[in-house]
């Protein structure tokens, strides 16, 4: 993606819809990929890439006046999470927060929102040969109609919010929302999660938030929404930045979150040595959650050959197969592992001594959970995409093309980089040239 905005296609408003779409957008082509190999491997078989549209642009055709000013950043972060839309090629995206970084001061690192206006957004795009196309992006609304933002929510357990040089502290907003999964449900709502409260948030089909479920405790005062405790406690436990980031839909209309990495409980050190993360299962007609599941990573050496830091394992997206079975993917930023798993009532912890803090030694400390009499999920390596060739890193969505291919989407985390160098001298971003792509990849037995 190119930093400087001459030149770039703009985001235009549909005149039968009134919605905001990218229709003609100068997309930057990324070559096919080469025949299926003679071997029966996984193979990918398309890879797509969104073109360069302009931050500001985009962001003020859905919100008049909410960028000032882009820095030179280009829409990205849309792979999130990806989620078929029901036509041949078409699929819902979703944002995170938006463009941020780290930038060390005194050795301490703060977190950086160059664009503290940008607000994230459910985007729906069509692969179209190796294009990717925005053909419609829904904003994420409070009640009142103004954006969310991507900002942190609450002094002293999120991080403190920045400016892109990390010298002007900016507002928290009790409004902010650090999207990850979405999921489209049959009367046309959408349902994400998020990594601040961690969430689940329900939103209409024009973006606007109907109710934010998060852990019981939580005390988020001040949204322009409404907040529901629903979630359990122990949530509070969870790692900064690695809160709900994988999201899936069960055929019964039942969602299933996926805490991204262990809680860190009891404290940061347990978390980032952990194997054991959890998955909860949640029932939009009960409101409530109906389960949870404790899940155990293989080996971070395992996951990623050229990684021996356990905490840089983490979860980033499930995926409904049928019935009561998923796709787990367990990932570092440089490769990522697809496991089937199936839910069962016999695995059901919700309630129990491992949603207690006060339980000694928690699950995340327990080197063997199985052992230890917890039922812990068992699991199936259906794909390894570190071994597939032609699959970018920092793989975030998963979505199912058909019996035996699934889309993947990466996040290019809007070509950010960390450091002081992310910017020039004109405060401009130097992009880091990490494209988002759509890559479609064939496996050799169906799921």
């Amino acid at each position: 993606m190119s930093p400087h905005p001459t030149g770039r296609s703009r985001v235009h408003r549909s005149l039968a819809t009134g919605l905001p779409l990218a229709l003609a957008v100068a997309l930057v082509a990324a070559g096919a990929a080469s025949a299926a190999p003679a071997d029966e491997a996984a193979h990918v078989t398309r890879t797509a890439t969104l073109g360069d549209i302009p931050l500001g642009t985009f962001s003020n055709a859905l919100l008049p006046g909410s960028v000032d000013n882009d820095r030179g950043v280009d829409l990205g972060g849309i792979g999130s999470d990806i989620y078929p839309a029901g036509r041949k090629g078409e699929f819902w995206t979703i944002t995170d927060r938006g463009p941020n970084g780290q930038i060390k001061v005194d050795g301490k690192k703060r977190r950086t929102f160059p664009v503290p206006g940008f607000d994230p957004a459910i985007v729906k795009i069509r692969v179209s040969g190796d294009r990717v196309e925005v053909i419609d992006a829904i904003p994420l609304t409070t009640s009142s109609g103004k954006g969310v933002t991507g900002l942190s929510n609450q002094q002293g357990r999120d991080e403190a919010p920045y400016s892109y040089d990390a010298k002007t502290p900016l507002s928290y907003n009790p409004n902010g929302l650090d999207t990850e999964g979405i999921v489209r449900a049959a009367d046309g709502t959408f349902w994400l999660v998020d990594e601040y409260g961690p969430s689940l948030i329900h939103v209409s089909a024009r973006g606007k938030v109907l109710t934010r479920y998060v852990p019981k405790g939580l005390n988020l005062t001040g949204a322009d929404y409404p907040v529901v405790e629903a979630l359990p406690s122990v949530l509070l436990h969870r790692k900064i930045n690695r809160g709900f980031e994988g999201l899936a839909q069960l055929p019964g209309g039942d969602l299933v979150m996926a805490v991204q990495s262990p809680l860190s409980l009891p404290n940061g050190d347990a978390g980032d040595t952990s194997l054991t993360t959890r998955l909860l299962r949640f029932s939009p007609r009960k409101q409530a959650v109906t389960a949870e599941y404790a899940y155990r990573f293989d080996p971070v050496n395992v996951v990623d050959p050229s990684e021996d830091d356990t905490s840089e394992l983490k979860i980033s997206s499930v995926v409904a197969v049928g019935g009561n079975r998923l796709l787990v993917e367990e990932r570092t930023d440089k490769a990522a592992r697809l496991q089937l798993v199936k839910l069962g009532h016999g695995s059901d912890i919700l309630g129990g001594p491992w949603d207690d803090d006060t339980t000694s030694p928690s699950l995340e400390q327990l080197p063997d959970p199985a052992a230890a009499g917890v039922p812990v999920l068992a699991k199936r390596l259906v794909v390894d995409l570190g071994k597939v060739s032609g699959v970018p890193g920092k793989i975030e969505g998963v979505a199912r093309v058909d019996h035996d291919t699934l889309a993947l989407i990466n996040d290019n985390d809007f070509g950010m980089t960390d450091g002081t160098g992310a910017f020039d001298a004109q405060g401009r971003l130097v992009d880091s040239g990490i494209e988002t792509t759509v890559t479609y990849v064939r496996l050799p037995d169906c799921i």
